[in-house]
């Protein structure tokens, strides 16, 4: 089996005389350890029984400690838990969760990330008054390894309600991280799971959701997001797949619009991630000291999209490799 499929994997519909609770939280887990407890406690202390809520660790064969303990001491029985025979990857171990989710909806929960206190209740509020509506979100906090805030995206939304032209905009940047959002079973089940790539996969998913579905938000920031070193400095952007994989996505997205806004919509997603993948270079150089990386990752981005702003930073980080400058932090 490839570690990431080159199209959509089906997911088959659960047997008709299958037990199902509304709820299916699914924490997809790999050597992430340090942070499973604070993941597996926010949802403990809001989550209903058993007969609504399933919660279900995903352990993609970590080796960085006894997971199963982990889950045990914590969930005192209260939590599922499932080891693969091997490590197959993230891509892949999304999948794994939405096959083995037996609820109605299903919110995949990164081992490293957590929800906060009535998270679950203002997603099931949304489902409740928009029943039309695929996938909802909550607004969503950015932390660091010390569980302490960093920074917020501006809202979307004042109050809870669909989000109008949704399409349009998921098109064009990722407005959506995965500790916030929840998709209906029956929708993946319409749509398949994660394909592709393994960086930038949850924006072509939200995104082609977008394209079938209406989708509801929460203005409420309670999920978070954790930004740690392991985002920062993993293999795609060390590499520069990352950019690789971006460029594959806004071209599969194509697929999903309307001829008459394609060109518009692709350039315009092309200078948001040069813009971010420019500003990557800057924190790679500065924070981590990879000056290959950061080099990858400017370059990358003017060749994705030329503009002001990517070409600036550009200039700033060469003078900088040229005069060897040191930061201060």
């Amino acid at each position: 089996m490839e570690r990431i499929p080159a199209k959509p994997p089906h997911i088959a519909p659960l047997p008709a005389d299958t037990s199902r609770p509304l709820w299916s939280v699914m924490i997809p887990v790999y050597n992430c350890s340090q942070y499973l407890e604070k993941c597996l406690q926010s949802v403990l202390a809001q989550a209903p029984g058993e007969g609504k809520m399933q919660i279900e660790v995903i352990d993609d064969h970590s080796t960085d400690a006894d997971i199963s303990e982990l889950v045990n001491k914590v969930g005192k029985g209260r939590i599922q838990y499932f080891r693969k025979d091997k490590n197959m990857g993230s891509v892949r171990n999304f999948e794994t969760c939405i096959n083995r989710a037996r609820g109605h909806y299903i919110h995949i929960l990164h081992g490293d990330d957590f929800v906060l206190d009535s998270f679950y209740k203002e997603v099931e509020s949304l489902f409740e008054q928009f029943p039309e509506i695929g996938a909802a979100f909550t607004d969503f906090n950015y932390v660091d390894e010390q569980n302490e805030h960093l920074y917020n995206d501006e809202p979307l939304l004042e109050q809870p309600g669909i989000l109008k032209d949704w399409l349009y905009y998921m098109a064009t940047r990722q407005r959506i991280q995965p500790p916030s959002m929840t998709v209906k079973r029956s929708v993946y089940e319409h749509l398949g799971s994660f394909f592709a790539v393994k960086y930038g996969e949850d924006w072509e998913m939200w995104t082609r959701i977008a394209a079938h579905y209406p989708v509801g938000h929460s203005p409420a920031k309670l999920a978070c997001y954790r930004v740690h070193k392991k985002n920062i400095t993993g293999n795609s952007l060390t590499s520069g797949e990352n950019i690789r994989d971006i460029n594959t996505v806004i071209n599969i997205i194509q697929n999903y619009l309307p001829p008459d806004k394609k060109h518009e919509l692709r350039q315009t997603a092309r200078k948001n991630f040069a813009i971010y993948f420019a500003w990557i270079s800057h924190k790679l150089y500065h924070d981590f000291k990879n000056k290959d990386a950061a080099k990858k990752q400017i370059k990358g981005a003017l060749a994705m999209h030329m503009n002001k702003t990517t070409l600036l930073l550009a200039l700033k980080l060469y003078i900088k490799l040229l005069i060897r400058y040191k930061s201060k932090s």
